[in-house]
């Protein structure tokens, strides 16, 4: 981490966020996230607090890092936690993606909510979204982020297995549901696969989406337009 940097500038789980490295790199909202809020959040609601350079928080602070590139950054070039050279990721067993093909469908929360599902019954539907939509649905439905944290790591570097918990407050609207502000969480496993220098390989997830969308779409039917009244508001559109 750059020591030139304020305590305001530095962000205590990612790396390739600010400093000289990043000079240059292109931000989708022209600037570095502000995780801040999300961070308060993950800080009061995580169950584990694992020791200083543990493994345990090795691996959790490279997936905040590497979530943070993929959903922040416009240049492949720009993304310094992954060998750019054969990179795919894969969900629940899909066909692995390279991150051209990953940007296809729409990257961020669209390519991790992709389904089998018939269209009339996938509550959220990938294929009617694009990357900006879907992450403005998300970003309205928790207004304070949706944390993170490694709850267990079955296995070390090369090929890491662990399990993580993903939570937010449903303080908003979603596709439709009122804000309920309650809790709404999702657990799964993961599989990272990285080289010598801890470059990220290949990246493998499996969970139940039906978990997440359950949460989501509680809450009484809005009248119609109500969601997109939220998603024009500043602050919604520049959640991390």
């Amino acid at each position: 981490m750059d020591s030139s940097l304020t305590d305001q500038q530095q962000d205590k789980y990612r790396s390739y966020l600010h400093g000289e490295g990043e000079k240059n790199t292109n931000w989708k909202l022209g600037a570095p996230p502000n995780y801040d809020t999300v961070n308060k959040l993950f800080e009061e609601g995580r169950t584990k607090i694992w020791p200083p350079a543990s493994l345990e928080e090795k691996v959790q602070n490279l997936v905040k890092t590497w979530e943070m590139e993929m959903f922040n950054k416009i240049s492949f070039p720009d993304y310094k936690s992954v060998k750019l050279q054969n990179y795919t990721v894969s969900v629940n067993g899909r066909k692995p993606l390279s991150l051209e093909e990953n940007r296809k469908l729409g990257g961020g929360y669209n390519s991790f909510m992709q389904t089998s599902l018939p269209e009339d019954l996938r509550g959220y539907n990938p294929a009617q979204e694009t990357e900006h939509s879907s992450h403005l649905a998300f970003t309205t439905a928790f207004p304070r982020g949706f944390a993170l944290e490694v709850i267990q790591v079955y296995s070390g570097p090369p090929s890491i297995v662990y399990k993580f918990r993903h939570w937010g407050y449903k303080e908003g609207p979603f596709k439709g549901h009122a804000p309920t502000g309650e809790l709404v969480q999702l657990y799964g496993i993961s599989i990272f696969e990285v080289d010598d220098e801890m470059k990220i390989l290949k990246v493998e997830f499996f969970f139940d989406r039906g978990e997440l969308l359950g949460g989501l779409m509680k809450g009484d039917k809005l009248t119609s337009g109500t969601d997109q009244a939220a998603l024009s508001c500043p602050f919604l559109r520049n959640t991390g």
